[in-house]
């Protein structure tokens, strides 16, 4: 199979060509479109992808606020935010919490749970990404991105995961 490009070609960063950027842009535009592809699908149900990776934490058992901001990476104000209007569409709920009346618990409801299942349906969202792709390249696709995408892991040495 032959390459578009070789690591030893001059790219050209300016080029209105995708094929002549370098990876790191092209990785770039790439997340952009599927982002705003993705949200565009998630709008029908007044998600976007910080609120249904609320639901996604959720479904396993409630939480504080500090615990979804820290498991979403996000800070607690933006928290704050993305379960406030969550709240006012119905998939969650605040309840006050039983020991600390200055803490909330935030559980999902079952309108949340649905809206969850419908939206993250895993076929239609891969289909956004890999639509003009042939099934061998969206699954090389897959690989090559758990391998760009998992976190260095100290215990090989610095060698990436199986690429040594």
């Amino acid at each position: 199979m032959e390459q578009e490009s070789s690591p030893s070609r001059t790219l050209d960063p300016a080029s209105p060509d995708p094929a002549q950027w370098p990876i790191g842009r092209l990785l770039s535009s790439a997340a952009r479109r599927v982002e705003r592809d993705w949200n565009a699908h998630l709008a029908t149900w007044d998600l976007n992808h910080a609120s249904l990776s609320v639901l996604a934490h959720l479904l396993r058992a409630p939480m504080s606020q500090r615990e979804l901001a820290t498991a979403c990476g996000v800070t607690e104000q933006t928290m704050s935010r993305v379960l406030a209007r969550m709240e006012r569409t119905g998939y969650i709920t605040r309840t006050p919490h039983d020991d600390d009346r200055r803490r909330h618990v935030i559980a999902i409801t079952d309108a949340g749970r649905g809206a969850f299942v419908v939206a993250s349906d895993r076929e239609l969202a891969e289909n956004l990404v890999t639509r003009d792709l042939t099934t061998e390249q969206a699954e090389q696709l897959r690989r090559l991105l758990v391998i760009v995408a998992r976190p260095d892991d100290p215990s090989t040495d610095g060698q990436r995961h199986g690429l040594a």
